[in-house]
């Protein structure tokens, strides 16, 4: 089968497309055909592992694995003799974890895991870019603890987490800001904020309302200067480690003032979260916004369109 490899780190031309064995499904798993997948900042982070705890995860010297993409939509071939709720031919979507390897034309995913049967209403491509950033969006606003009449500040709103965090935050009844650049402010008002602030032309954190949360989705901000946009009760959230780290550190001493905390939210694979956007995206309530595709052959460009930090929404691969 085909697949997108790289066997060192560095920039995108690292990836290339090559033969490699295709892989077959253990007794709980699903062998999916791979009918679209997505290049996101993590598959970005890890081709480049500049930063060394990145290195920790996926190799000191070398990545130990060489198939990236971690976001899927596609249609199952196979399945193994223990699986009981899904059957060739099955459309489904989801993501694959630590495991990645979805870059490529088939994938092998556990019938436990982040998958579920694709929504009908929506595309491979739709259902591949809906995965990823909602599913961190979730967890994050979740941790949060958003409740409905809440005020939210999105920060990156047109990103892949952000334009899922505005949507996910009208589901959820909260009162949403978000911050965009000129280009993309009447695609976030289309999301749902109540009021988009044009980073271009004003200041965000000189802004004179006060937020139950602040999410800066892009990691472009800092708890500083963000600190006097929060209520008394309010949180701060962070989607990225920061200058050297320091967002774990302020997560932990924030925890025990009482006030103003920091949450760094972790991405978990649950299959209730991607059953739970099924369903938002059946009932109309969830889009992924989609950027630009690129065919499989054409990754690398992907790739070089995603290091740009440009991106609106999610740049998707189309395989099959």
């Amino acid at each position: 089968m085909r697949a997108a490899v790289y066997s060192r780190y560095g920039p995108p031309e690292v990836v290339r497309l090559a033969a490699v064995p295709k892989p077959v499904p253990g007794p709980d798993e699903l062998l999916v055909r791979v009918h679209a997948t997505t290049v996101n900042r993590t598959d970005s982070g890890f081709r480049q592992a500049d930063v060394v705890l990145v290195r920790l995860f996926t190799g000191l010297t070398r990545p130990r694995r060489t198939i990236l993409g971690s976001e899927f939509a596609g249609e199952v071939e196979a399945v193994g003799r223990d699986v009981g709720s899904f059957a060739d031919g099955d459309a489904v979507f989801g993501l694959s974890g630590d495991r990645l390897g979805a870059h490529a034309d088939y994938l092998c995913v556990p019938e436990s895991g982040s998958v579920a049967q694709k929504p009908a209403n929506a595309s491979y491509e739709q259902a591949a870019a809906a995965c990823d950033g909602a599913m961190l969006a979730l967890r994050a606003l979740r941790k949060a603890g958003l409740q409905p009449g809440q005020q939210i500040l999105v920060n990156g709103a047109s990103g892949s987490i952000g334009s899922a965090a505005v949507q996910l935050a009208g589901h959820f009844g909260a009162h949403i800001t978000a911050v965009c650049g000129t280009a993309n402010v009447d695609l976030v008002r289309s999301l749902g904020a109540d009021r988009v602030i044009d980073y271009t032309r004003e200041d965000f954190t000189r802004d004179d309302r006060r937020y139950d949360i602040v999410f800066d989705a892009v990691g472009k901000s800092s708890f500083r200067r963000c600190r006097r946009l929060l209520t008394r009760r309010g949180v701060f959230l962070f989607t990225d480690l920061g200058f050297l780290w320091h967002v774990p550190v302020l997560a932990i001493l924030t925890r025990f003032t009482g006030t103003r905390r920091v949450i760094l939210p972790v991405a978990r694979h649950d299959q209730r979260d991607i059953l739970f956007l099924k369903e938002l995206i059946e009932d109309g309530a969830f889009t992924a916004v989609i950027d630009r595709r690129y065919p499989l052959d054409a990754i690398v460009d992907a790739h070089r369109y995603v290091d740009t930090g440009q991106k609106t929404g999610n740049v998707v691969i189309t395989v099959a």
